[in-house]
Formats: structure tokens, sequence, C-alpha cells
């Protein structure tokens, strides 16, 4: 997980990383972009709900185990850092300009 949170604020420094409700999240001009959570099998990634929506044919298509408001990735695997990227970015084109979390 470390090195997930470590990779957010590598390639996007803009962002400022949040310990809230006990979760890592990151923020850019105090509006919230990604949180992230671990459970004893996976991590999970967690947009606005718009964002999953946007995104979960991609889930679908790549075989992503999702709910309705985040993306889990088993620890077995391969992080998916492609939607990790494509989930920031989306976030960040629709809240621009936004400043309130």
């Amino acid at each position: 997980m470390v090195e997930v949170l470590d990779c957010v604020a590598q390639h996007y420094p803009e962002l400022e990383l949040w310990i809230a409700w006990n979760q890592p999240m990151f923020t850019h001009h105090g509006t919230y972009i990604i949180g992230f959570s671990a459970a004893s099998k996976h991590m999970a990634m967690a947009p606005e709900r718009a964002t999953m929506i946007r995104f979960e044919q991609v889930m679908r298509e790549y075989g992503t185990d999702f709910g309705t408001m985040l993306a889990r990735q088993p620890w077995t695997k391969p992080f998916d850092y492609e939607l990790l990227d494509a989930f920031v970015q989306d976030q960040l084109t629709e809240k621009q300009g936004t400043t309130s979390f």
C-alpha cells in the first residue's frame, strides 16, 4: 500500500495526502480526489461514485472486482496502476475549480 501511496505522491505532486477516517486519501485544493483502504484480501481504491460509474464498463472488461464506491485490488495480483491513473485523471478533470471537500 505504501508503494501505491508513494506512486500517487510522485506522479501527482499537486495532491495533498491526508489521513481521514483512519484511511489515506488525496485531495486537491481541498476537494477529495481518491482514497484507499486495506482489507485482508485486497486494497481498495475509492474515487467518487460518478467516476466509478464512468469506469464501470472498463472495470468489467478488465475483470476488476468492484462495488458501487470502490475498486478492489487483490494483494495476490499486480496492482493496476493504469486504472489508478485513470481514476485520478478523471477526478482532477471533473473537480477542476472545486474547492470544497
